[in-house]
């Protein structure tokens, strides 16, 4: 019987860095003439990155698809970020390593969904060490038959590591992705896990391979929504309200992503950080869709606890 090799950083770290190469090839496929360019950093406190960039595509008028791999001293902003504090908090300055790969993608077509996906590992001089990460969508108008589809998917993979991750991630996602100033949820939500702190090796390697099926189920999931929805048709209106529910992104991830706080206040790279804002948005004063209006019915889907 041989024994299984314990999940190092460097194991996940080589797995974060494979996919990424994975999923921008696929994306690049499946748009048919967009190309990521790199962009390699460095991250003046440690580590560093490769961040990917595609724009002017078919399909995809902005994506970003970043990889990460980052260390350093916590400073007292990182340790309230991850959370430790109180009886958690170090008695002197720990370090900490975190990797992950984190992608958004902004389509062309309104009647394509904005996609968000992270996967992250973080690991602490302490001895703390966790996973962490989920796929959401935002479409710019809801269509039940997709939301299921999507949310289907994301069971599947869930249910294939325990049958109990699906029921804890689901309202996970509509609790984070949710805008309290405006009472609406971002998109039809997804999955969103953190603070997965495995047990043994054996639980560590168990949520490894959760991780990575989550990221690898990534590219399947988000080309089949390019190829279905990229031909349907749209007009002036439809354009409009892309850009309105834009807006409504770059609220969210200015104003209430965790993962955008923590790079700011890590000294990540901001070009990096702020690769998931849109091309382009839009804001109008107290703007309300027409009664019955396909926008008004996106809206009333906008909410927690929707069984799809």
């Amino acid at each position: 019987m041989t024994t299984q090799a314990p999940i190092t950083k460097e194991t996940i770290t080589a797995f974060f860095q494979d996919l990424q190469d994975r999923i921008c090839q696929a994306l690049e496929e499946a748009d048919g003439s967009g190309r990521f360019l790199q962009d390699n950093w460095e991250r003046p406190g440690g580590g560093g990155g490769r961040s990917r960039i595609l724009t002017d595509g078919t399909i995809i008028e902005k994506g970003g698809v970043g990889f990460s791999a980052v260390h350093g001293e916590a400073t007292e902003a990182t340790l309230s970020s991850l959370r430790l504090t109180g009886a958690d908090a170090p008695a002197s300055p720990p370090t900490f390593y975190a990797t992950g790969v984190s992608i958004v993608l902004h389509p062309r077509s309104p009647m394509v969904p904005i996609i968000h996906m992270n996967v992250r590992y973080f690991e602490m001089s302490t001895g703390h060490n966790w996973f962490g990460g989920g796929i959401d969508l935002t479409p710019h108008y809801v269509v039940p038959d997709d939301a299921r589809w999507f949310h289907d998917a994301l069971r599947q993979v869930c249910d294939q590591h325990d049958p109990g991750y699906h029921a804890r991630f689901k309202p996970w996602a509509d609790d984070y992705f949710f805008l309290p100033h405006r009472q609406e949820t971002r998109g039809i939500g997804g999955i969103f896990f953190d603070y997965l702190k495995p047990e043994n090796d054996s639980h560590k390697a168990d949520l490894f391979a959760f991780v990575q099926a989550v990221g690898n189920a990534f590219a399947p999931i988000y080309t089949h929504f390019m190829r279905k929805n990229q031909g349907l048709p749209y007009g002036d209106r439809e354009k409009q309200w892309q850009q309105l529910r834009r807006g409504r992104y770059v609220e969210f991830n200015l104003v209430w992503d965790r993962g955008t706080k923590f790079g700011l206040e890590t000294n990540g790279r901001t070009e990096s950080i702020l690769m998931s804002m849109p091309p382009q948005a839009n804001w109008v004063y107290d703007f309300k869709p027409e009664p019955n209006s396909p926008e008004a019915e996106t809206l009333s889907w906008l909410r927690k606890g929707v069984t799809w």
